[in-house]
C-alpha cells in the first residue's frame, strides 16, 4: 500500500518534470509568478527558477513524507497501522504543488484566466480533500491540528478533528465558490481562515472542559 502511493507521487513529480521540458522553448525569459488582489502581475522570475523550484519542491515533500514516520517518537507515530490518511495527505499537497506550478506555466505562456482565482480554488479544494481524511489521522507532532490541547490529550485530538474535518470540507468548499463569485481574493482567504481557525478554537474549549470536569 504505502509503495502505491509513492508510486503515484513519483508518477506525478516525473510529468511535471517531462511536461516542463516540453513546454521550456515557449516559455519567455521572464515568468510571472505573483499576481496582485486586482489580478495583475506584480512579480516575475525567471523561467530557470519557475521550472526547478516547484519539482524541486514536490521531490523535498516526497522525501520527506518517506522520513516523517522515522521521525515519529513512539506513541505520536504520524501514521499508524489503522490508519491510512497520511500517505493521501502528502500526495494531495503534492498533486496541489503541480497544478499550481502549471498553471504558472500556462500564464506564462500567454493563456488567458485569472491565475490568482484557480490558484485560491485549488486551495480551497485541497482544504476541503484534507479535511476528509483528516478524522483519521493519529496524535503526531507533524500533521493535523497541533495545538497544545490536542498534543495534550488523545481525547481534545479525536474530537477535534472529527471537528476540523467537517470544518475543513466546509471552509474549502465556501472557498472554491467564493473564488469564483467574487473579484477578490480576501473573501475566500476569509473563508478558509475561518475554516482553519474553528478547529483550533474548538481543541481549546474542550479541553478547557475536561480540565473544568478534572479529567486531565
Amino acid at each position: 500500500m504505502k509503495r502505491k502511493y509513492f508510486a503515484i507521487g513519483i508518477l506525478i513529480i516525473a510529468v511535471t518534470v517531462i511536461s516542463t521540458l516540453v513546454l521550456w522553448p515557449q516559455l519567455p525569459d521572464r515568468v510571472p509568478t505573483h499576481w496582485n488582489a486586482s489580478g495583475q502581475v506584480d512579480g516575475w522570475s525567471s523561467k530557470e527558477q519557475v521550472t526547478l523550484l516547484m519539482p524541486g519542491i514536490m521531490v523535498g515533500m516526497l522525501l520527506l513524507t518517506a522520513a516523517l514516520p522515522w521521525l515519529s517518537p513512539r506513541n505520536f507515530e504520524v501514521q499508524s497501522k489503522n490508519n491510512g490518511a497520511y500517505l493521501p495527505i502528502m500526495l494531495a499537497v503534492i498533486g496541489f504543488m503541480a497544478v499550481v506550478h502549471f498553471a504558472v506555466l500556462a500564464a506564462a505562456m500567454g493563456h488567458r484566466f485569472d491565475t490568482g482565482h484557480v490558484i485560491v480554488a485549488g486551495i480551497g479544494i485541497l482544504f476541503g480533500a484534507i479535511g476528509a481524511m483528516l478524522p483519521k489521522v493519529p496524535r503526531n507532532f507533524y500533521v493535523g491540528v497541533r495545538t497544545p490541547w490536542t498534543l495534550a490529550d488523545v481525547r481534545v485530538w479525536e474530537s477535534t478533528h472529527r471537528f476540523a474535518g467537517k470544518s475543513f470540507v466546509l471552509g474549502g468548499l465556501a472557498t472554491v465558490a467564493l473564488s469564483f463569485l467574487t473579484n477578490s481574493p480576501w473573501v475566500p482567504t476569509i473563508a478558509l481562515m475561518v475554516g482553519g481557525l474553528a478547529p483550533v478554537i474548538h481543541s481549546l474549549i474542550y479541553y478547557k472542559q475536561l480540565e473544568h470536569r478534572g479529567e486531565v
